[in-house]
């Protein structure tokens, strides 16, 4: 598979053309940024951990009935993946309270949920990402309502997998981000990175924090805790 021109380059990833129109490769950065990037800086060695977990994560859903982008991982830091449409929409599950949530309601973070909540964000940095629900997406001509329906379904199949998943890691899942595209044929598969940039993961004898968090909040121990998380995954295998 031949690597061609950049077409893409965003906060932690960019994007190169193949020789297959169908299919991208992928190529994960060290760059870190927070709160709509106005703090930025580097994590050392992320883009291997975020590369390769995104990966082990993409198969594992795959095997549950998940469709998902990815074809192959190329290397450290590159994957094949086919070639989608993202749909403008950031999908939040949540399990707990932590992060926006629990800033947005007024709440402590750590309080466990009756059931997963979703939430929407429009996908658009100009407007900083706002909340947007299904009535607006569909009135923006973001999402069909059965796309958006099948968004969700499979939104609450990740969170169902992943969650005890990670508990047998020692690992709670607090929350996480997924972003879905259209493939050329129309259908919705999971795509984007599934990782500590998007997952909010703390360890379940301690509470410790295991993902970016530690980078938005001055905790120190940021690369410690990227590789922590790998290693529990890795040793998964």
């Amino acid at each position: 598979m031949q690597k061609l021109e950049q077409l893409y380059e965003g906060k932690a990833k960019k994007v190169f053309a193949t020789d297959d129109p169908a299919l991208v490769i992928v190529s994960y950065k060290d760059d870190a940024t927070a709160f709509d990037g106005r703090k930025k800086g580097t994590i050392a060695g992320k883009g291997v951990v975020n590369n390769r977990m995104s990966n082990m994560m993409m198969q594992l859903l795959e095997k549950e009935g998940v469709p998902t982008h990815f074809i192959r991982e190329l290397s450290d830091r590159e994957t094949l993946v086919k070639k989608v449409e993202i749909v403008p929409l950031e999908v939040i599950v949540r399990n707990v309270s932590a992060g926006s949530f629990a800033k947005r309601y007024g709440v402590e973070e750590g309080i466990p949920f009756a059931e997963p909540t979703l939430e929407f964000s429009y996908k658009n940095d100009e407007l900083h990402d706002p909340l947007i629900n299904a009535y607006h997406a569909r009135a923006l001509n973001l999402a069909t309502k059965e796309e958006i329906a099948q968004i969700e379904r499979y939104a609450f199949k990740v969170n169902e997998v992943l969650k005890a998943y990670f508990l047998t890691l020692g690992v709670r899942l607090i929350d996480f981000k997924l972003e879905f595209g259209r493939t050329k044929d129309g259908k919705i598969v999971l795509a984007d990175e599934i990782s500590p940039d998007t997952c909010r993961f703390w360890d379940a004898a301690t509470g410790e924090k295991l993902d970016k968090d530690r980078f938005r909040r001055d905790l120190g121990g940021v690369e410690e805790a990227y590789r922590e998380i790998f290693a529990r995954v890795t040793a998964k295998k």
